[in-house]
């Protein structure tokens, strides 16, 4: 009995909030329950001490908050603004990119076998081969969903994938 004693003066002021954390495993257990898991075979000191371990773990890992009442279940909360994707750590495909205006620019120079060096000092890439031979040409580096980009050549009508490296 002095042993649960010193463990839960050891809680310190936490004590009266932790009582109504949990409130014990007699008071949440049916006589059968308590039965059937061997409880009663316990002494009081040895259930103070499963109690006070509740208690400990339940102040260092709080319950997650309840929805309120006029809330509909698995609908987010209203101040959280990620999409269901976003809140699950994985990329959103939003379509953020379809406002983003193109960046319409000459290539000055080819920097070695798929990069190329726009007049504003961009160097970009393709990540797949450009067939066309691109200086002194107007390009449009339009966005892509998930962060991509695709060059279009003026005077041709297709579009290949390209990365900005500097």
């Amino acid at each position: 009995m002095i042993r649960v004693l010193c463990l839960l003066l050891t809680l310190g002021g936490s004590l009266r909030a932790a009582e109504t954390v949990f409130p014990g495993l007699r008071s949440i257990l049916s006589e059968t329950e308590w039965r059937r898991a061997g409880l009663d075979q316990l002494t009081i000191d040895q259930i103070g001490v499963i109690d006070a371990a509740f208690i400990r773990y339940q102040l260092a890992n709080p319950a997650p908050a309840r929805p309120s009442p006029g809330s509909t279940f698995g609908t987010p909360a209203a101040n959280d603004e990620r999409s269901l994707l976003e809140r699950f750590g994985l990329p959103s495909f939003n379509d953020e990119w379809k406002s983003m205006p193109p960046l319409v620019a000459k290539v000055t120079k080819w920097r070695g076998g798929n990069r190329f060096v726009l007049e504003n000092g961009q160097v970009w890439e393709g990540a797949q081969s450009i067939p066309y031979e691109l200086p002194g040409k107007t390009v449009q580096i339009e966005a892509r969903p998930r962060g991509q980009y695709a060059l279009i050549v003026e005077g041709h009508n297709t579009a290949i994938r390209v990365i900005r490296i500097e």
